[in-house]
């Protein structure tokens, strides 16, 4: 796509052949002021793709963040020879400016001296007009749904730590210094002098062109936090008690210009120094595992900031028709937000957009063991769904043996104990997520048999293998991935993994993605020093053509995402699994062989038609409603009445 300038627009189980009971039946909608607190419909037929815009395409290079642009990121201070890193750069080899930080210290007196504290610096350029081009990629590969990393305007790579959360960040738009001037001309607390910058009219632009080719979108935020360069956070350290805003950080002390020592104290996010949190109505210490809470955004004044974003973006321009915004939000670090803020949320979004989707980061209760059971955000008043990491942890170890074998009977039993104290229409919104910005790419988590996120890198683990994965690796995904795209749940793709990219867990899982029109340097670098193998770094074409098969299956029969789920056969001595997806005209049968031999399955049949496998075209032998197959080791069949 031709390159778009907005400088003028104003106005985003037991044994094989047996028949299991059907699952235990998840909760009943929840009645909420007499009416049922609906999941969006569309929610549960969607594909998501999920875009970090700064690693995913540099469409327009005159906006590169400068070093002003960056000014108060990990690690505070910006090397005097810092430049843009190249696309194509060696992932793990040094950029030139490197060397300047040797010696240096970060925000908290922590020396620099490991790559993962350096990579925080790079920036590769990827911007709104870098998606804008790559809208045609996106339509080939099938998916329908768009879920943005932040795109705040903040120093960081990652935006979570805000200037502003109610612009899209300066240099993701076409002109960062006009933006700049905009936004000082503000007042931020003063929705009346609001305006757009040419990076939100760029974004609005996105959305409306994304909707048209039958895309949702979504962003994200974290109402936890905002950075330290935030004008606020800004107002309270220069003004310290006599600032307006001092009540919406948790501040413990202010300095007493009386005395030397400086004895101002705040609670960061997790201890992080530039991530200062939003004070709640109640302290909650999380520091010895995630405890959900009730509970408010303690100052009237940031709530309604927070609401007044909301409303920006699901109408930017404010018109009472929300078609041009957004189509809800992925809400970060969502189970550290008390429960009553989140209540008030949903009503103020559902106000605007009756069929906006929220969905909360809700992860661990207590790493690196314990993920946090999300029914008290299900409830039908706080979330729709929640990022349905539970669902990943529990494939992973039982397709790839990591970081043990179980049997086929015990991740069943996990599936069904995840689905069972939650509302039925939120088990069939939830993202199913195989990797994000936060954990190691799929085919990395896979190549590795530690435990899930666990020494998920070479800083936590020397041996850590951070070369493209073997053969084997992909096999074990095409099976992972069979599972994802039948099951319950709405799939979910971390951009690049359909590319056939590679890396360890943050920041190597943020690599920036290697398009075809590229060619990239050879991986041959190891951030300790240490031998690996040289790698050739390119678009995998084989595998996404496998993703956009799965793609293309889950549309064209609709019962995958509509479909009740039964167990048929759970069958732990063959290792071998199958599930009906079913309703009252179709049904597709997922079948699992994760065994190292041939098996042959009996299979109950619940339609009176012909069984044929859509995916490998394995062959079948059908007598009435019950079907024989032998499945190869290691592999899978999707059998579908009819087709």
């Amino acid at each position: 796509m031709k390159k778009i300038f907005f400088l003028a627009v104003i106005g985003i189980f037991a044994m094989a052949g047996c028949n299991q009971p059907k699952q235990k039946e998840p909760q009943k909608e929840i009645i909420i002021d007499g009416q049922i607190a609906e999941v969006p419909t569309w929610a549960k037929e969607v594909v998501w793709y999920q875009i970090f815009p700064e690693r995913f395409r540099n469409g327009d290079p005159t906006n590169d963040p400068r070093p002003q642009d960056i000014e108060g990121c990990y690690p505070g201070f910006v090397p005097e020879g810092w430049a843009v890193t190249p696309w194509t750069h060696d992932w793990y080899k040094d950029d030139p400016w490197f060397p300047e930080t040797e010696g240096g210290k970060d925000f908290t007196g922590n020396p620099i001296t490991n790559f993962g504290q350096k990579s925080q610096l790079r920036r590769y350029g990827g911007d709104l007009q870098g998606v804008f081009d790559q809208l045609d990629y996106l339509d080939s590969l099938g998916v329908t749904a768009i879920y943005f990393n932040p795109l705040n305007d903040a120093p960081s790579l990652h935006k979570y730590d805000a200037r502003h959360w109610r612009h899209i960040d300066r240099n993701f738009g076409p002109d960062p210094d006009r933006d700049i001037e905009i936004m000082a001309a503000e007042e931020p607390a003063n929705i009346k002098t609001w305006q757009m910058t040419t990076a939100d009219s760029m974004f609005v632009a996105l959305v409306g062109e994304m909707h048209q080719r039958g895309m949702k979108v979504i962003m994200d935020f974290s109402w936890n936090h905002t950075g330290h360069t935030c004008w606020a956070w800004k107002d309270v350290v220069e003004k310290g008690e006599m600032s307006e805003f001092k009540d919406w950080y948790w501040v413990e002390s202010f300095d007493d210009p009386g005395t030397p020592e400086n004895e101002f104290k705040y609670h960061g996010w997790f201890g992080v120094f530039d991530l200062p949190e939003i004070r709640e109505t109640q302290f909650a210490d999380h520091s010895g595992g995630i405890k959900v809470m009730e509970g408010d955004i303690y100052n009237p004044a940031a709530k309604e900031h927070i609401m007044n974003v909301t409303r920006r973006w699901l109408d930017p321009n404010g018109d009472g028709d929300p078609s041009d915004g957004v189509d809800g939000f992925r809400l970060d670090v969502a189970a550290e937000i008390p429960l009553g803020f989140w209540r008030d949320y949903r009503k103020e979004v559902r106000k605007i957009n009756p069929d906006a989707y929220l969905i909360g980061e809700v992860w661990w209760e207590a790493w690196p063991d314990k993920l946090l059971d999300p029914k008290p955000f299900l409830q039908g008043d706080v979330f729709d769904a929640v990022m349905n990491y539970r669902w990943y942890r529990a494939a992973r170890h039982f397709f790839n043996q990591s970081p043990d074998e179980i049997p086929v009977s015990e991740f069943v039993d996990s599936l069904k104990r995840f689905a069972s104290n939650l509302p039925e229409a939120s088990n069939y919104a939830m993202m199913n997520l195989t990797a994000s910005h936060d954990a190691p790419r799929v085919s990395t988590s896979l190549y590795n048999k530690n435990m899930y996120k666990t020494h998920a890198k070479p800083a936590d683990d020397p041996n850590y293998k951070i070369n493209k994965p073997d053969d084997e690796t992909y096999e074990i995904l095409k099976m992972l991935l069979a599972q994802q795209f039948s099951y319950v749940g709405a799939p979910h793709i971390w951009a690049g993994d359909e590319m056939g990219m590679w890396g360890a867990d943050d920041p190597s899982t943020r690599k920036p993605l290697i398009w075809t029109d590229y060619e990239f340097e050879t991986e041959t670098t190891h951030p300790d020093g240490l031998e690996r193998p040289a790698d050739d770094v390119e678009f995998n074409h084989s595998l996404f053509d496998i993703y956009r098969n799965f793609i293309a299956l889950r549309k064209a029969n609709p019962v995958l995402s509509n479909g009740e789920l039964e167990y048929l056969v759970v069958d732990d001595e063959k290792k071998s699994l199958a599930y009906s997806r079913f309703d009252g005209q179709d049904e597709i049968i997922a079948v699992f062989n994760n065994s190292d031999q041939m098996q042959k399955l009996a299979i109950p049949l619940k339609q009176d038609k012909q069984y044929r496998d859509i995916l490998n075209a394995l062959a079948v032998n059908q007598a009435g409603q019950k079907l024989d197959i032998k499945i190869p080791p290691h592999s899978c069949a999707w059998l579908a009445a009819g087709k």
